[in-house]
């Protein structure tokens, strides 16, 4: 909103409304302008403990003007946004009476649709980017502001962090040096044993979030002949998003998080190689759930939990399934690889970043 007040002048006076796109979709279905706590702990203006806008916030954008009007009504997350217009029901050939549930944001969808409210859960997602996020049933604040602190869409609160390089990395060194399909390259890291010799890669490819690196690359530490080989590379590739990860697991823990098991999704969990170094990694069992279009699944949990007047907890259980063909536990040997690799890599990259190499050299690049 600042944003557009600074920058298009004459489109801000115009504003009448300030909808999320989940939100617009809701109003295009419903007619109705409404908000639910979930995504609406994203905005920046929403006071995350008392589940509320932040008129204060809004304020010092627009002191001159009643920026809180043009916001939608905060409604629970179990409760409907409406009914579906009648305009529309008539052209899908719907029955006469269709409810809108509030709907939410991927991530808060997704931790539903994982099974992700209650303590101990929590939930990773191997996408292009990596997201990691667990149920807390009270506000968690991180005074460095590393890990987001939404609402989740049960009425509890959502924890997160993400990364952005975690298949990014991988498919970089599957096309890159490989050219394999997805079982073959699975297949060539499993050739190469837990900590790649050595080998780690600081996947910043095209900078970073968390930890906040907007200039970083990739950097490889521990190159020598006997590991300048593809399958050290994919190995460390995959190795090294996961620390990624598993860095933002330690600063949650440090703020009271305590992992009981971990749910994946995403592209990256139906490789069984991977889910075993994230249960190494992590020192957690993790498992996939059936569905893998969790937040997908999860909007439609949702939908259910607001029309049938049962709990979130109630409908989760009876019809979530777990795939227990994908469940990992910890090996102890390679537990202990990873503690001192992990350590290692976190030393590493935090002597990359506060030496100002990244800085240096895109400025090398730039010029």
């Amino acid at each position: 909103i600042l944003w557009l007040k600074e920058n298009e002048r004459e489109n801000y006076r115009h504003v009448r409304h300030i909808l999320l796109p989940h939100d617009y979709l809701n109003f295009y279905l419903t007619g109705e302008m409404v908000a639910e706590p979930g995504d609406a702990s994203g905005t920046g203006y929403f006071r995350v403990r008392e589940r509320e806008w932040s008129k204060a916030a809004l304020s010092w954008i627009d002191p001159d003007r009643d920026l809180l009007s043009c916001i939608p009504r905060l409604i629970s997350s179990s409760a409907p946004a409406g009914q579906l217009r009648g305009e529309l029901r008539r052209r899908w050939g719907m029955p006469s009476k269709v409810v809108v549930s509030s709907g939410g944001g991927d991530n808060m969808m997704g931790a539903i649709g994982s099974g992700n409210v209650k303590p101990g859960m929590v939930t990773v997602s191997l996408g292009t980017s990596g997201t990691l996020y667990s149920f807390s049933a009270s506000p968690v604040i991180d005074p460095q502001g590393e890990i987001a602190a939404f609402c989740d869409s049960t009425g509890g609160w959502l924890p997160l962090v993400c990364t952005m390089n975690v298949t990014v990395a991988t498919e970089m060194i599957r096309a890159g040096f490989l050219d394999v399909g997805l079982n073959e390259f699975n297949q060539v890291v499993e050739t190469v044993r837990p900590g790649a010799d050595g080998l780690v890669l600081v996947p910043y490819l095209e900078g970073e979030r968390m930890p906040n690196v907007p200039h970083g690359t990739g950097v490889l530490l521990g190159l020598r002949p006997s590991t300048a080989t593809p399958a050290h590379l994919a190995r460390a590739a995959m190795e090294g998003a996961t620390f990624g990860l598993y860095y933002g697991m330690e600063r949650m823990q440090e703020l009271g998080i305590v992992p009981s098991e971990i749910r994946l999704i995403g592209g990256g969990a139906k490789s069984s190689v991977w889910r075993q170094i994230v249960a190494d990694v992590f020192g957690t069992p993790v498992v996939c759930p059936e569905n893998q279009e969790g937040p997908a699944f999860g909007a439609a949990l949702q939908a259910l939990w607001c029309v049938s007047g049962r709990s979130a907890g109630e409908l989760i259980d009876r019809n979530l399934k777990l795939d227990e063909s994908t469940r990992h536990c910890p090996d102890e040997r390679n537990r202990a690889v990873y503690q001192q690799l992990y350590a290692l890599y976190k030393d590493f990259s935090r002597d990359l970043i506060n030496s100002g190499v990244f800085e240096k050299h895109r400025a090398l690049i730039a010029g």
